[in-house]
């Protein structure tokens, strides 16, 4: 622990970026752009990088090139879980070499029928089978919940709905699971609510990860109560990309950098170079044509969006 903090003395970011980052760009991104960027995400420390997802091509058109990108990354020593939401989805990825996967399930009814087509219960359902072959075959299988704290149509979530879903994800076999606050709404003190909820429901604070976005400004401080739970992985994603296709209420995620540079304030340890993330939000958001959500990569950079080396503010 960080001294007088009761804070863990080291955070695993989880990078989501290439995934959840680029899902909801409009200009489709070349793959090759796509493996660039990871490796450089790599290169700046990061050991988990989300890299694509194997939906359909058709609803997700930014990540329909799953198969040519991800043998671009074989070179890589980094964990590189991919999302799958069924079970062609999992053929497709353990057909690569797959070594860790993620489902995504819904709190809510709507939330649900929007992203999936199906119930909560239905999805949960058609996720059993994945779970149980992935496991099978020795890759291990990541649980996101989503609309955690806030739907869009049916407002506030009430923790206990978490914990139902949360632990129907836990019985199927899921090794971690990931909250998320999809649309951004939570406050501190809903998120020590239901971190309690779901640690009295039986469920350990280290099978659990926080996902923030950044709707109202109360991502970090979401953040750095979980931390204070006993949290030690956190979901970001690099330059404060993202967002959710099925979800318009859904903004970007918590930046990479803006994370970082809270904790190294804390005196917690990642093992992930800012400046390196830095010129990679700075280089990617050349390719995308717009400057970077992240105030941290705006404060380093003196709002410059192309200029791919980061420079520090002068004292």
């Amino acid at each position: 622990m960080t001294a007088d903090t009761g804070l863990p003395a080291r955070v695993t970011i989880h990078e989501v970026g290439p995934r959840d980052g680029l899902q909801n760009e409009k200009t489709v991104v070349p793959a090759a752009v796509k493996a660039e960027f990871v490796h450089r995400l790599a290169a700046a420390g990061l050991t988990t990088i989300e890299a694509t997802s194997f939906v359909r091509p058709d609803l997700v058109p930014q990540l329909a090139d799953a198969e040519e990108l991800f043998p671009l990354l074989r070179d890589l020593d980094v964990r590189l879980p991919v999302l799958v939401p069924n079970e062609r989805g999992l053929d497709r990825a353990l057909a690569l070499g797959v070594r860790e996967v993620a489902v995504f399930a819904s709190v809510t009814e709507s939330f649900a029928r929007a992203n999936l087509g199906r119930t909560v219960d239905e999805s949960l359902a058609m996720f059993t089978p994945v779970v149980a072959r992935a496991t099978d075959a020795e890759v291990p299988v990541r649980g996101y919940l989503s609309m955690c704290f806030g739907d869009p149509w049916e407002g506030a979530v009430p923790p206990e709905r978490t914990v139902r879903v949360a632990r129907r994800l836990i019985d199927l076999g899921c090794a971690r699971l990931s909250l998320g606050d999809t649309i951004g709404v939570a406050t501190p003190n809903q998120v020590t609510e239901l971190l309690t909820a779901l640690n009295e429901a039986g469920i350990p604070t280290d099978r659990l990860a926080v996902h923030f976005h950044d709707t109202y400004g109360q991502a970090l401080a979401n953040t750095l109560t979980a931390l204070r739970h006993g949290v030690t992985t956190v979901d970001a994603s690099a330059g404060g990309l993202g967002g959710c296709p099925f979800a318009r209420s859904a903004t970007g995620n918590l930046a990479t950098e803006d994370l970082l540079w809270m904790l190294n304030g804390l005196g917690i340890e990642t093992g992930v170079d800012l400046d390196g993330l830095v010129a990679t939000s700075r280089w990617l958001a050349g390719h995308l044509g717009r400057p970077s959500p992240s105030r941290t990569v705006r404060a380093l950079s003196h709002e410059d969006p192309v200029d791919t080396q980061p420079r520090r503010p002068s004292p």
